[in-house]
């Protein structure tokens, strides 16, 4: 199962009343933050509003030095007052983030203790059981999110086996984390910031094992829903997963998660004039009322109301007939809204909406695609969610991008993703110093513990241990800089040995240098995390595949309508997908109409459909 509930709660910002308890004179950690700007050419814009406003935090006398070792121990008798006051103020959630606890979390255990007695239908989540690392904004910003959403998530979980077991379902509920793996719903339960991005890393999932099936290994995944557009770098099979800096709706989650980047573009995204130019989004008609067309009562014209008006969209046609679009209002509210504020016909307006959102995906894709280094005219393009694939292709144009893979199943990606998912476990521990300085007897007896941990974690699933693999990983970073990146540890055999981690800082060089552009080779890097990831393969189910094609292409068309294309409106071929086969060849202008998508082929594109249900699209014109 994958699930938004985190997310939303984040969104909407009605999670948990929260408070935090943090070493004293640490109480605004939180709201001095990091120098990252979102908007570096507007320094005013303000920070997000903290999870737990000032007068819920409170610092309390303890201190660990940097080994771990008692400095000065707990008081309990401040504790025990902090608590109290927050129990006065309501908390339904307490986040805990005590200096250097990740070396040494005898004072946070306590302190959860003492929150029992105090504040005992508080939810406690405690640092260094979810994020046991050095920084200490991430390290707090990461326990308030968990706080915060935790309450929330648990509900959810417990509501949904609920129902399950009414409906005499016997198995375990899995639930898909941010880092791509699946876990338990007791595990999710207790670690709920695990489960921001859940939803959208099905997706992801789904692509890779898509595309690993068609033999694609480089590619970026794209999905255009409703609302938002999410984009995913995936290079030799595997997407790119962030291990720090995670900015999940304005806050910072320290975990890894595969990273995707997402905006505010989707069929529902509204289209408006602001200050004399035509925007589209981020705002969305969301499913209720939806886009004019849907007829619910939007009186806003959106990216679906344009896509109808220019003739890729079937009014008759979504889910196979049954939801049925209208065109009442649709011309009318474009040219009232759109067209007359800025002198166009509504066919010019709607095509401006068009090429604008397409110009906010494909900038999203130069994004990700820039931040890692990477030649976007060197991957192919996989797309899913419902509306991509109308708009994928000239998105292809416009970066260059020759190929694109469009599954079939394409609009239940993200179920699919869940279907194929494995087990995967992060576990990472501070180890902070010169590279030099690093011993791999340190570092393996480290690996073991973690994967130990990982180990126990994974125990309940039952898995064979040869199901169960690990990949160790260590983070470097340059003298002064606030973010690590990773790189696979050098080994010898299965462990490091002499001269491992001098390979290793040299595939950190490398990184370096590829995503941006420069190594300081000259400098030595600091050794700052040591990471596992297990991975425990499930059993995976067959994949759909498409029947060979055993009449010719003409029997699988439907009709033909006027579609906008290269500034005019043609008489374009639309085939039923139902009745197209593997092997059939369509080129472009066409349109076809599977049962929840609709594939727009744009002129010069071409389009075969191969053995596993997938049309493989060249793009062989520019823009």
């Amino acid at each position: 199962h994958g699930t938004t509930t985190a997310d939303n709660t984040m969104i909407e910002m009605n999670g948990a009343v929260t408070g935090l308890v943090t070493t004293q004179g640490h109480r605004d950690t939180i709201d001095v933050r990091r120098g990252y700007k979102e908007d570096i050419w507007d320094p005013a814009v303000p920070a997000p509003v903290p999870i737990a406003p000032r007068r819920r935090r409170f610092g309390v006398p303890e201190r660990l030095d940097a080994t771990g070792a008692v400095v000065r121990p707990l008081d309990e008798v401040a504790t025990r007052e902090a608590l109290r006051r927050l129990r006065m103020q309501g908390v339904e959630s307490i986040a805990v983030c005590l200096l250097f606890s990740y070396l040494n979390p005898a004072h946070e255990r306590r302190v959860r203790e003492l929150a029992r007695e105090e504040c005992p239908d508080a939810r406690v989540s405690l640092s260094h059981e979810v994020m046991p690392s050095a920084p200490e904004f991430e390290r707090t910003s990461t326990t308030l999110i968990d706080a915060y959403v935790g309450p929330r998530v648990a509900v959810y979980l417990e509501r949904l086996g609920r129902a399950l077991r009414g409906a005499g379902y016997a198995g375990e509920l899995l639930i898909m984390q941010s880092n791509g793996g699946i876990t338990t719903a007791d595990r999710l339960a207790e670690r709920a910031v695990c489960a921001m991005g859940s939803g959208p890393t099905g997706g992801v999932n789904g692509a890779c094992a898509v595309a690993r099936r068609a033999g694609v290994r480089d590619f970026i995944a794209i999905d255009m829903g409703g609302t938002s557009y999410e984009v995913c770098l995936v290079r030799g099979g595997e997407p790119r997963i962030a291990s720090f800096w995670n900015w999940q709706h304005r806050y910072l989650v320290g975990l890894p998660m595969i990273e995707m980047h997402s905006i505010g573009a989707g069929g529902g995204s509204i289209a408006y004039v602001e200050a004399g130019a035509l925007k589209v989004g981020p705002r969305s008609a969301k499913a209720d009322p939806g886009p004019i067309c849907y007829g619910r009562g939007g009186t806003e014209p959106t990216v679906t109301d344009a896509n109808v008006v220019l003739g890729y969209l079937n009014p008759d046609a979504l889910c196979g007939g049954d939801f049925k679009l209208t065109t009442d209002g649709v011309r009318s509210a474009i040219a009232a809204q759109v067209a007359e504020p800025l002198g166009l016909d509504v066919v010019e307006a709607a095509h401006g909406i068009f090429r604008i959102v397409n110009a906010n995906m494909s900038n999203a894709i130069r994004r990700v695609s820039s931040q890692a280094g990477q030649d976007p005219r060197e991957l192919e393009l996989v797309v899913y969610g419902g509306n991509g694939p109308v708009h994928a292709g000239k998105q292809a144009e416009e970066l260059g991008i020759a190929r694109m893979l469009v599954p079939k199943t394409s609009p239940a990606f993200s179920a699919l993703g869940l279907l194929v998912a494995d087990y995967v476990v992060d576990r990472q521990r501070t180890h902070l110093r010169p590279a030099s300085a690093a011993s791999s007897d340190d570092v393996n007896a480290l690996f073991d513990a973690l994967e130990a941990e990982a180990l126990a974690e994974l125990a309940p699933a039952g898995l064979p241990r040869e199901a169960i693999s690990f990949e160790r990983l260590l983070h470097f970073c340059y003298p002064g800089q606030t973010f690590d990146m990773a790189v696979p540890a050098a080994l010898t055999g299965a462990r490091m040995g002499a001269g491992d981690v001098a390979r290793s800082v040299e595939a950190f060089h490398d990184l370096h240098e590829a995503i941006h552009t420069y190594a300081a080779r000259d400098e030595e890097p600091l050794l700052r995390q040591v990471r596992v990831r297990a991975r425990g393969v499930t059993r995976k189910p067959a994949l759909p595949g498409a029947a060979p094609a055993e009449a010719p292409l003409e029997s699988a068309l439907s009709s033909r309508r006027a579609a906008w294309f290269d500034g005019a409106f043609v008489d374009t071929p639309v085939y039923d997908g139902d009745r197209i086969g593997a092997g059939h060849e369509i080129e472009g202008p066409a349109i076809v109409e599977e049962r929840f998508t609709t594939l727009v082929l744009y002129p010069g594109h071409r389009a075969r459909l191969d053995e596993n249900g997938n049309y493989a699209i060249e793009i062989r014109s520019g823009r």
